[in-house]
């Protein structure tokens, strides 16, 4: 493949979203292409900058960080200029958004020449609905934008189909693209001596349904079986979450910690349980199965693209006494969890390679470039 000059735009500098850019970009230099990265200043965390201290020298194009806000707003003008300028002075052939936001700048970015414009949702719009004014407000613009993009990565094929639900049909190329994991995230994961009966990881949102996991504890406590938890990350719902553990006498079983790389915190519990209401393709998922690590989920987004012919393990969203009950049942019979873990471990080495995620990525790049004729011949005449 031609070399190619490449800029990632996201957002928030956390969670799946960020690893997800992260691995693609180290993945893209690997291949020899340039590359850049721009998110807001405002956001991330002591992680994320150790992590992009790591990986600044590495970016040919660059890392610039900008305020760039959740909601749209007059604010955005400055962050679209940001962007348009960065895009310039790279003088890129590829410009990848991440998220709403970072999808919406990518197309919206003044390029001084032919480029691709791809755009990966990773939920973000996708989570909202036409119920609500802010819900068709963002789907509207994002069927006005739809007529700016080049190229649409899905995680999921569950994500392409709510995006044709919500949105429609995008015009340019559509792929679905598999997150995925690298060999070395395989090896097992030693406990911690303080290690607690469950683990958590991820961002503290109600779409991530902690609060159910909080309340599931309480009906097993209920019920004659106490179990601690440790919950790690951070985020808007911890003051409420706090006050949750608080309220149901749980202080003492339930602690908080805060974000850390992934294999860290699963040491920090004997069986990870990630009660989401909604998701697109979850690292967390992926990581806890590569690890060889119990795990309780639900059957939301494209997890059940995760657990293939074991998504009969799979949880309902949303109800706080089936995740109880799946979490006793799983303590309960060690025997048949240790088989079910087993044999998503093995799934989800067979399926979800991140240099399979990263080949496909930039075999998306190339046929959308094969479509501008302008581009191509620029390329070709660079090479």
């Amino acid at each position: 493949m031609r070399a190619l000059k490449i800029l990632h735009v996201l957002r928030a500098p956390i969670g799946g979203l960020f690893r997800h850019v992260v691995d693609l970009v180290q993945g893209q230099i690997a291949r020899g292409h340039q590359v850049g990265v721009i998110a807001d200043s405002t956001t991330g965390n002591a992680r994320s900058r150790e992590i992009f201290a790591v990986l600044t020298p590495m970016l040919a194009l660059g890392l610039t960080l900008t305020p760039i806000q959740r909601p749209f707003g007059p604010q955005d003008l400055a962050a679209a200029w940001h962007v348009t300028k960065r895009v310039r002075r790279a003088e890129a052939d590829v410009i990848h958004g991440h998220g709403a936001k970072g999808g919406a700048f990518a197309r919206l970015a003044l390029a001084a020449k032919p480029v691709i414009r791809a755009y990966t949702p990773h939920g973000g719009s996708l989570l909202l609905d036409h119920a609500s004014n802010t819900g068709k407000a963002y789907l509207a613009l994002e069927r006005i934008l739809m007529m700016r993009g080049d190229l649409y990565l899905f995680e999921s094929a569950y994500s392409a189909r709510v995006f044709d639900n919500k949105i429609g049909q995008p015009g340019g190329l559509v792929r679905v693209v598999h997150n995925g994991v690298a060999k070395t995230e395989f090896s097992p994961v030693a406990l911690d001596p303080h290690a607690t009966d469950l683990v958590f990881l991820g961002e503290f949102r109600p779409v991530k349904g902690i609060d159910l996991l909080i309340e599931a504890i309480a009906r097993l406590k209920g019920d004659g079986l106490s179990l601690s938890a440790t919950l790690v990350g951070d985020g808007p719902e911890l003051p409420a979450l706090t006050a949750q553990v608080e309220r149901m006498g749980l202080a003492g079983a339930i602690r908080f910690a805060p974000p850390m790389p992934a294999r860290n915190a699963m040491a920090l519990g004997r069986m990870m349980v990630i009660p989401s209401r909604a998701e697109s393709l979850p690292y967390v998922v992926l990581e806890t199965a590569a690890a060889g690590k119990p795990l309780i989920t639900t059957t939301v987004g494209g997890i059940p693209e995760i657990y293939g012919p074991l998504s009969d393990s799979l949880v309902a969203p949303g109800d706080a006494r089936a995740l109880a009950h799946a979490i006793g049942a799983a303590l309960r019979n060690p025997a048949a969890t240790e088989r079910i873990t087993q044999a998503l471990r093995a799934q989800v080495a067979a399926a979800f390679s991140v240099d399979t995620m990263v080949d496909d990525v930039l075999a998306g790049y190339e046929q959308a470039i094969r479509r501008k004729p302008a581009l191509s011949r620029a390329l070709l005449a660079h090479a």
